[in-house]
């Protein structure tokens, strides 16, 4: 099959010249380049409550509180709850599909079944083209297809060769696929003549081409190349996080760790995030190079995934593994493992750091929370400054809060049943242990209707204290006002994952807080039917999070196969013990 090269020379016979499109004697040029249960102090969470929804003659429900003891204590299976990896998927799968409707008539023709799996002729070529109306930019299209159906580098040659002789001539976009396509299947010399060509016809390339080049060249004997593509970019724009990846890669490849090094902290300076590639490539190279620097060096990286709460995937946990496994005279050993429902390690019985929060640390969250959501320019809450007011009176006027319930989040928690009986089940449940519990809802809750009944919230208001805000408030930062005023030791109970306000804090180490304050004090029913007992999903006691003692190490880690939204966190574990 013909080269790049020797396409540009059949080329040549073009007397076509535009800016953006190769022209004679470029080409010429070209050619001559070179080719190569609600936890109330001291209760588990998992405690549930029997309610028997019928109403005596003073129209009180009849409760009698259970404990569910399905799980005996200490058992190893931990139940899954809605921070749990996957948890997020699951219940995606659980809503009913709908199949989806399609009102145009099917095309005659499909456009995948069209692209060639051998080389064609330039006339083979015109037909095809022919044969789907000439649409604009067929070749940049038909490129993309190449590059998705994984076809041969001949077949696009033989595109590039028909490019030329049509009108338009080759195109920038279409040789930066072409590009693409070289760079996908590792076609190392074909790269070469790419940028050889580009690099005679253009000034300078766009992001996309840099990034292609800097990819290509870093795994070859020319990867120098790639680290001065890098600082040419810097010139005009922030390179990526994948720009610094290849590079690292490209260092590390060819034995020179300690620029792979300063490469990543170069990238760590410019608040870029180092994928999992680019970690795996420095733990690869700590195999290799057994200096006290360099084990400090990667041991720092493993604080920053700690520091950030980063969980690394099974690839880059092996790679870990492997390395402590690999330390000189340290006879480290590593397991895959899990935790109980109690926070011990399965592998060694270590106990996990705890979900809860030291004082310390719950202060700076409270105070930044207060400052950030409740008084600062939070722009999706929605309230008066006077019922803020109101609010924060009403609830430092009273004892703390055991529990915070978002009243129309729990009202809805079931299709069936009446809103305000929903309601009230749940709240006298939450209440009859002696819990102090706070009900947030909406002023139109209190006007009697079908789905809101004023019986139901008269006896809503005799067990629980409650505050009406205006319907077209925001209650989450209400809600979450009341629960951090109210002390550590209080939860909150709602459906809602609180995302948005997590977004709002501002740092990174204060979202990491949030989130541990979180999973260790949202309660969640995670089924309900008017009626039947009402299950709390229990929290988890252990934080999940990479920690160590001198002896130990405890990874968590993202399990291949398993989808993890950005609120969940892994189940599985590296367990890594040192032998003394």
């Amino acid at each position: 099959m013909l080269s790049l090269q020797t396409c540009c020379r059949v080329l040549c016979s073009k007397a076509h010249m535009t800016k953006t499109y190769l022209c004679r004697s470029t080409l010429r040029s070209w050619c001559s380049k070179t080719q190569d249960g609600v936890l109330m102090s001291s209760r588990n969470i998992s405690t549930s409550f029997s309610v028997n929804a019928s109403v005596d003659k003073g129209g009180a429900p009849q409760r009698h509180p259970k404990i569910n003891r399905n799980k005996a204590k200490g058992s190893p299976v931990k139940p899954f709850t809605v921070f749990s990896a996957g948890a997020s998927k699951k219940r995606s799968e659980m809503q009913p599909k709908v199949e989806a409707r399609n009102d145009r008539e099917p095309s005659s023709r499909n456009f995948q079944s069209s692209v060639p799996s051998t080389p064609l002729l330039p006339k083979e070529w015109s037909r095809v083209k022919e044969e789907y109306g000439r649409i604009q930019g067929f070749e940049e299209v038909m490129m993309a297809k190449l590059i998705s159906g994984e076809r041969h580098i001949d077949v696009a040659r033989s595109l590039l060769t028909f490019a030329g002789k049509e009108s338009c001539g080759i195109s920038y976009k279409l040789l930066l696929r072409y590009l693409a396509l070289c760079v996908k299947q590792d076609q190392v010399t074909e790269i070469y003549d790419v940028y050889d060509l580009m690099k005679a016809k253009f000034k300078s390339f766009d992001t996309g081409a840099y990034s292609l080049f800097i990819k290509g060249f870093s795994q070859t004997d020319r990867w120098r190349e790639a680290i001065a593509l890098l600082e040419t970019i810097k010139k005009t724009v922030s390179p990526s996080s994948g720009n610094y990846r290849d590079c690292i890669k490209g260092a590390v490849e060819h034995g020179e760790e300690q620029l792979a090094l300063k490469l990543y902290k170069e990238m760590l300076q410019s608040e870029l995030t180092p994928c999992d590639d680019t970690i795996r490539s420095l733990f690869n190279a700590g195999g290799r190079v057994h200096t006290k620097s360099f084990k400090n060096e990667l041991l720092c990286i493993l604080d920053y995934l700690r520091d950030n709460q980063i969980y690394p995937g099974e690839p880059l946990m092996e790679s870990i593994k492997s390395w402590f496994e690999s330390i000189p005279n340290e006879s480290w050993t590593g397991q895959a493992s899990s935790a109980t429902h109690n926070g011990h390690c399965q592998a060694c019985g270590q106990q996990l750091e705890s979900i809860h929060l030291k004082p310390e640390e719950y202060d700076v969250l409270k105070d930044v929370f207060l400052n950030s959501v409740i008084k600062g320019p939070d722009t999706f809450r929605k309230t008066t400054p006077q019922e803020l007011q109101d609010f924060q009176e009403f609830v430092n006027s009273r004892p703390p809060y055991d529990i915070v319930v978002d009243g129309l989040n729990v009202a809805h928690i079931s299709p069936k049943g009446v809103r305000s009986q929903n309601l009230l089940d749940v709240v006298s449940s939450l209440a009859s242990g002696g819990s102090r519990v706070l009900v947030l809802g909406r002023r139109h809750m209190l006007q009697d209707s079908r789905v809101w009944q004023r019986r139901h919230l008269d006896l809503l208001q005799q067990r629980a204290d409650c505050f009406f805000l205006h319907n077209t408030s925001e209650d989450d930062p209400f809600l979450l006002y009341a629960s951090l005023y109210s002390g550590n030791h209080c939860y909150f109970l709602t459906r809602d994952l609180m995302r948005d306000h997590k977004a709002s804090l501002p740092d990174p180490q204060t979202r990491r807080l949030f989130f541990k304050w979180q999973r260790g004090h949202q309660l969640i029913i995670p089924f309900y039917a008017p009626g039947s007992k009402v299950y709390l999903q229990p929290t988890r006691c252990y934080d999940t999070i990479l920690q160590s003692t001198d002896l130990s190490w405890h990874v968590p880690y993202d399990k291949m196969g398993v989808t993890r939204a950005t609120f969940e966190v892994p189940e599985t574990w590296l367990c890594l013990q040192k032998k003394l």
